[in-house]
């Protein structure tokens, strides 16, 4: 596969996908972004023009893709409105992106046989209780409990739907919350990390006590590209690295990293319809593609990810307002 299409890989994830495929690989890599809010052509900064080439356009846009797509060996799919507050104020962007997105692509590479990977998440499952010893696995029933994921459980059909009917060549990774460079700071650990750095206390919905089960997001794409390169058609893994915390331990160490007291955090009212805990059983990646995480240490990886806000406020700096006002006009 040496002609790889990220769709979304100016955002988050994605930017941190291709510059692991940078390094890790020898392939050319087209990235196709909207460039929303969430994303920005400085998290590509760096990588080799000869090997990467940014081409601005929308997922929804079937010209563009079929042609694309057409030259291409494989499909990425991380492109994804994400944000679950947002999905509440307006679910539309979220049907629009990640249903009609994907089915555009879909078709795309249906025409033209091309491999895709479809990235996903956890939410799709819901959640679970805290005292509940369980956790996701692939057999576990869609349970989607606001308009972000239920768009993200519906795009994950459209994939199963389209390699049972028309065979085509794809997998599907549903992976658990990614932490690490280049995250917007509306996203909670930048968030609480910026606001720190600010001299601000950090902000925590309800009582604290929601698990999310991290990943650091070099984790998350060294997994993708095992499922790229070694999975089968077909298939749903499951990505994970034990690294369950609850929102209020993820505070907590993030204070004692900038040497402040534990308890110096501010409580906010909790958001509709927030999940209580995810947590990610990634056996079968792990039997199957042999793959495990680097960082499977939270704190160390939470502690590189600090310094990388330390050392770019350049890149974060011009988001931080504007986000917190839009944070502020909802009370939290």
């Amino acid at each position: 596969m040496n002609r790889i299409i990220v769709t979304g890989g100016a955002g988050f994830i994605g930017s941190n996908f291709v510059h692991h495929l940078v390094a890790h690989t020898d392939a050319h890599v087209t990235v196709l972004d909207k460039l929303t809010y969430a994303s920005t052509e400085a998290s590509l900064a760096g990588l080799p023009e000869e090997r990467v080439q940014l081409v601005v356009g929308d997922i929804t846009d079937a010209s563009l893709v079929d042609r694309l797509v057409a030259g291409a060996d494989a499909v990425v799919h991380y492109a994804a409105e994400s944000h679950n507050d947002n999905s509440l104020e307006d679910p539309a962007p979220f049907v629009q992106t990640n249903l009609v997105g994907t089915f555009t692509l879909l078709e795309a590479v249906r025409k033209h046989d091309v491999r895709f990977h479809h990235v996903s998440t956890d939410e799709v499952y819901g959640d679970l209780d805290l005292d509940d010893p369980k956790r996701f696995t692939e057999d576990t029933p869609y349970q989607p409990s606001s308009p972000y994921s239920a768009s993200k459980a519906g795009s994950d059909h459209l994939v199963r739907a389209w390699v049972r009917s028309f065979g085509v060549r794809a997998t599907i990774s549903n992976c658990s919350n990614n932490y690490g460079p280049w995250q917007h700071v509306e996203k909670f650990i930048p968030r609480q990390i910026t606001e720190v750095l600010d001299g601000r206390r950090p902000r925590v919905y309800g009582d604290g006590l929601n698990v999310r089960d991290w990943i650091h997001t070099e984790d998350h794409s060294s997994a993708v590209l095992a499922i790229l390169e070694r999975g089968r058609t077909g298939e749903t893994y499951l990505i994970g690295a034990d690294g369950e915390k609850s929102n209020l331990e993820v505070v907590r160490a993030i204070l004692r990293t900038f040497g402040r007291p534990e308890d110096d955090i501010e409580w906010v009212t909790d958001r509709a319809g927030h999940d209580r805990r995810y947590a990610i059983e990634s056996g079968k990646l792990r039997s199957e593609l042999g793959w495990e995480p680097r960082f499977q240490d939270f704190d160390e990886g939470l502690a590189e990810t600090i310094d990388w806000y330390r050392a770019h406020e350049d890149w974060w700096r011009p988001l931080k307002a504007e986000t917190e006002a839009k944070y502020a006009a909802k009370g939290h």
